[in-house]
């Protein structure tokens, strides 16, 4: 694959294929328990979007500029969490700044964010895989994206239930799980068409 495609390759991939959510589950803590309105799923989404997108690259650059050249590989998972907690920081006051209700409404899961393992995941991945800083940007960005199209469609599915009768056993998490099951699957039918080492 060409140099030019494969940042491209790795972006859906990362959305549908190699969803961080569906496929490593990464993320499921705050998945499942924000998923149930719409309105604050879509906002906890476009958070972790943010971050990933962001603090992907970012970390790859701290760890190439600054930990690999002096030997201090050991000390990227402290590193990683230090650059998330900051940028997660920032954006918990921007979002407290300009929508007070979405602030309000995230509640706890806003400043979670900086411990959510998705976000610390991609950056992992990113120095596992080898990934340059365009692809590692790319692959930031998609699995941001994907993590929000599954909460969202989550968010849309427990929306719908509401008024669904579901047996007793079921009721609560135990729906959510089988949802998330369900999701995981429909996500898998995409394997294959973008395959992405």
């Amino acid at each position: 694959m060409s140099e030019l495609l494969f940042p491209v390759a790795v972006f859906f991939a990362s959305i549908f294929t190699s969803n961080i959510l569906l496929t490593n589950y990464l993320g499921m803590c705050s998945f499942l328990a924000v998923s149930k309105e719409l309105e604050t799923s879509a906002g906890l989404g476009i958070a972790v979007t943010f971050v990933l997108a962001l603090t992907t690259p970012l970390n790859w650059l701290v760890y190439r500029y600054l930990l690999v050249p002096f030997s201090l590989e050991y000390l990227r998972f402290i590193v990683f969490i230090i650059v998330i907690a900051a940028f997660v920081q920032l954006l918990e006051m921007a979002i407290e700044r300009y929508s007070e209700g979405l602030y309000y409404s995230l509640g706890i899961f806003l400043p979670l964010i900086t411990v959510n393992c998705a976000i610390l995941g991609a950056s992992l991945f990113m120095v596992i895989r080898n990934y340059t800083f365009v692809t590692s940007f790319f692959f930031g960005l998609g699995s941001g994206l994907g993590w929000l199209l599954a909460i969202v469609s989550m968010a849309g599915i427990r929306m719908r239930l509401k008024t669904a009768k579901i047996p007793y056993g079921l009721e609560g998490a135990g729906i959510s799980l089988v949802i998330a099951g369900f999701m995981a699957m429909a996500f898998m039918g995409f394997s294959g068409m973008i395959a992405v080492s």
